[in-house]
């Protein structure tokens, strides 16, 4: 399963960015083959309206059944990572991306 994370840089110790929209940077983590890649957004810093939905969009592209953020998407984008059947859990803003994976494994964040 791919696990998606909201970051500030592009590795394991990489600090959780507490935005969704305009996280600098997704990592994505799959457990099942052990793979790690990133994705740059700083690009979404240009838009703007719609960082959240595009941000939701790119989630879906990038195949990922989770989010683990820091607050959360706002509205319209909850809403299209609804429709995409991605699963939100917040409360991961002041950890690092191993810290989150470790508190999504045991059960230890909030579920949007």
């Amino acid at each position: 399963m791919k696990i998606a994370f909201t970051a500030k840089g592009t590795h394991w110790d990489s600090t959780i960015d507490p935005r969704f929209g305009r996280t600098e940077y997704i990592l994505v983590y799959d457990d099942e083959k052990d793979e790690f890649e990133s994705f740059d957004n700083r690009d979404i810093e240009n838009e703007a309206h719609g960082a959240g939905p595009k941000t939701s969009q790119k989630l879906f592209e990038l195949g990922a059944k989770v989010l683990i953020t820091g607050n959360g998407p706002g509205g319209n984008a909850a809403t299209v990572l609804e429709k995409a059947g991605i699963e939100i859990f917040i409360g991961a803003g002041n950890m690092t991306v191993k810290q989150a994976y470790e508190a999504y494994k045991n059960n230890q964040l909030t579920k949007f």
